[in-house]
């Protein structure tokens, strides 16, 4: 009964922190990695017995993911007027994480002698933006800011797993690499169509009280499933996202106009809101999780900080220069670009055989929380005015 009152006052206390973010502008991920943080040094003050909690970080973080990136496709919209914001975003996902991508490769190439598809690989988690840190602390953004990191954000997860996935699935990069690499693209975009529009017919025919969560769990299936083909899933996630939220756009195809879009609408909506939700409840807990598991000697290695600090200096600079290409707003933008969950999650994913000694959990810990802290007093300091300004959209 005690662990059930903690954990119900941890969410609450969490609830409370992401209420209060648009007044403190602190990010709520800060104060759930605290929290977790402060719960792990009690629990070895007091010499309380708990079990390894290491092995729930990939599954929890691998749920906080597809809802995250679920939740934030839910709320963009495409049509004409989008179009500039949209290919802005996609081009600032993309080329600063291959710019990022090559510099990292080549810089722990020049210092450890690993070879270079080693280094490809251990340097993608530090080249992707995390949606998990960014869409929710860009909820005090408005307008095409906001849209800006949302999607920014989730094209930078979904390009960089498949960058990710494709470094390690292809010891040397050869023509037939590429030839599996768009065949599977193709596959996972026949797969979106198809699994979208059943999902999304499911949705308007169900008629039990309950549909919602079952919709939810043929949503988390099919990406596991897609997953476990080596397909780039979290593409299917995106797109079924765009794909309900945007049926008013494409409802003069006949088939689309068969759902009947304007009482398909209403059940989006809540699905929406039931997004909204569980993202919030994974999110606390992937967080407040990871905080548990950083140890104070894992969080102040002396031998990994001047690369944590140059390795968040190198991103903001890139993405510095990214915003100036770009002509959008540097503040508050230029903070608004955290690793997290997602950078865990790749980290963990690295095989041993591809493992180099110099990337390891402190350097990992580091970037996140230095890049965390950053975001949190870059919005602090940024003056409300050019918080809530919105840009005028063509």
């Amino acid at each position: 009964m005690t662990l059930i009152i903690i954990i119900c006052l941890l969410i609450l206390i969490a609830y409370a922190f992401d209420i209060s973010s648009k007044h403190t502008k602190v990010p709520t991920v800060i104060v759930l990695i605290a929290i977790g943080w402060g719960l792990n040094n009690l629990v070895e003050f007091f010499g309380i017995k708990v079990i390894d909690l290491n092995p729930l970080l990939p599954i929890v973080g691998t749920i906080g993911l597809i809802l995250i990136v679920l939740e934030g496709s839910l709320e963009l919209e495409i049509n004409k007027k989008k179009k500039k914001i949209i290919s802005t975003s996609v081009l600032s996902a993309i080329l600063p994480l291959l710019v990022l991508f090559f510099i990292f490769a080549f810089v722990i190439n020049a210092v450890t002698g690993e070879p270079m598809m080693k280094c490809f690989v251990n340097a993608i988690p530090f080249c992707i933006i995390s949606s998990a840190i960014a869409i929710p602390s860009a909820q005090n953004l408005t307008g095409s800011k906001k849209e800006f990191v949302i999607y920014e954000s989730s094209i930078s997860d979904i390009f960089g797993v498949i960058l990710f996935n494709f470094f390690l699935a292809n010891e040397i990069i050869k023509l037939n690499s590429f030839i599996n690499f768009f065949w599977q693209l193709l596959l996972i975009l026949a797969v979106s169509f198809i699994s979208s529009m059943m999902l999304a017919y499911f949705i308007k025919k169900i008629k039990n009280h309950v549909k919602l969560i079952p919709i939810m769990v043929m949503v988390i299936l099919i990406y596991a499933v897609a997953k476990e083909l080596h397909l780039p899933s979290l593409l299917f996630i995106l797109i079924f996202g765009l794909f309900l939220n945007n049926l008013d756009e494409i409802k003069h195809i006949s088939i689309i106009n068969k759902l009947e879009p304007k009482l398909l609408n209403l059940e989006v909506h809540r699905f929406a809101k039931l997004s909204a939700e569980a993202a919030f409840l994974v999110r606390t807990i992937f967080f407040i999780l990871f905080g548990y598991t950083i140890n104070n000697q894992t969080l102040i290695n002396q031998e990994t900080i001047p690369l944590a600090v140059g390795a968040v200096l190198l991103i903001l600079l890139i993405r510095f220069i990214q915003l100036k290409i770009a002509k959008m707003e540097i503040f508050p933008l230029l903070f608004l670009a955290p690793r997290g969950l997602i950078t865990v999650m790749l980290f963990l994913s690295i095989p041993i055989a591809k493992e180099i000694k110099i990337i390891n959990q402190s350097l990992i810990i580091q970037v996140i929380v230095i890049g965390a802290l950053v975001m949190m007093f870059g919005l602090m300091f940024t003056k409300q005015k050019e918080i809530k300004a919105d840009e005028p959209e063509d």
